[in-house]
């Protein structure tokens, strides 16, 4: 098969047209300079490794082309590209060139300011952090804050070692419970402030607050003052025969007790005839606090 020079010359001679009318168009354009601000792309960046602290998100590229080319760029259309695929523990200086600035063709990058770009990186680990909820707000007036509940109780946060150390807790959103007079009970977000930090699975907690009336104080006077386990061939005298209680507990229930309803007693269990300074006991009731007996000790005499 032979070659024929003339074979197809009107599209020969198209081609050649648009070719010359191509390069009169360019080169009638004047060559310019630019600066650009260009964001910085971090690449390949290893699993095992964590970034410590915040690196520069743009550089700064000197930019030379046709007047035309670089007054169309678009935000995107150049960009600076760091591969950090070789990346390993500690702080090391990596240098930013023009073949790291990449964009369209016919641009030319002649400087890019900074020239390097210092970088850290730590291995990657993972801790187990309490969460502190974090109640906005006080009671309406009567009542207080009896405990405070959350679930989970710690969380896992996964970053660098030198930050993970300095972490002592996991805060919860805000909680208000001003006004509240009952138990408050939300699902609210975890945050970690640190930047360099993130939570590894759970993302939300429910928080429990315990809100109770304030107790208050009673002393309850003529409670009889008994004696038990007293053997049965004994017989005994107490003195004094009756005892003031101070309770403590909700108004309701502490207003409400009565001195019959209080049981103050002396053990004898395994006594036998003599004079004893025994200490005072009382019965416990439900919902309340026994906080002290007057008086402590007793004289029982037993024959």
């Amino acid at each position: 098969m032979f070659y024929h020079p003339f074979r197809h010359l009107g599209l020969k001679a198209l081609s050649v047209g648009i070719a010359v009318l191509l390069w009169l168009s360019v080169s009638g354009e004047q060559i310019v300079e630019r600066s650009l601000h260009v964001p910085l792309e971090l690449q390949n960046i290893p699993d095992r490794f964590e970034l410590v602290g915040i690196p520069p998100d743009a550089v700064d590229a000197r930019l030379r082309g046709t007047s035309g080319i670089l007054s169309h760029l678009q935000p995107g259309d150049v960009v600076a590209v760091l591969d950090l695929g070789s990346a390993r523990a500690g702080r090391k200086l990596y240098p930013l060139t023009a073949d790291n600035v990449h964009g369209p063709f016919g641009i030319q990058v002649t400087q890019v300011s900074p020239s390097s770009v210092t970088l850290q990186f730590e291995p990657v680990n993972v801790r187990s952090v309490r969460v502190v909820p974090n109640v906005e707000g006080q009671p309406a007036d009567g009542f207080m804050v009896a405990s405070i509940g959350c679930q989970p109780e710690s969380v896992d946060v996964v970053g660098p070692d030198s930050l993970l150390e300095q972490l002592d807790r996991v805060m919860t959103d805000a909680i208000p419970i001003a006004g509240a007079r009952r138990p408050v009970r939300e699902t609210v977000t975890l945050g970690v402030a640190s930047p360099g930090l993130r939570l590894k699975d759970t993302t939300r907690a429910t928080v429990t607050v315990d809100i109770r009336p304030v107790p208050v104080e009673r002393v309850v006077k003529g409670v009889a003052l008994r004696m038990q386990n007293l053997a049965p061939a004994l017989s005994g005298q107490v003195t004094p025969h009756e005892a003031s209680v101070t309770l403590r507990g909700p108004r309701e229930v502490v207003d409400q007790v009565e001195p019959g309803q209080l049981t103050a007693f002396v053990d004898l269990a395994q006594r036998g005839p003599g004079r004893y300074n025994l200490e005072v006991h009382v019965e416990p009731l439900p919902h309340v606090e026994i906080l002290h007996v007057e008086p402590a000790i007793a004289i029982v005499r037993v024959k």
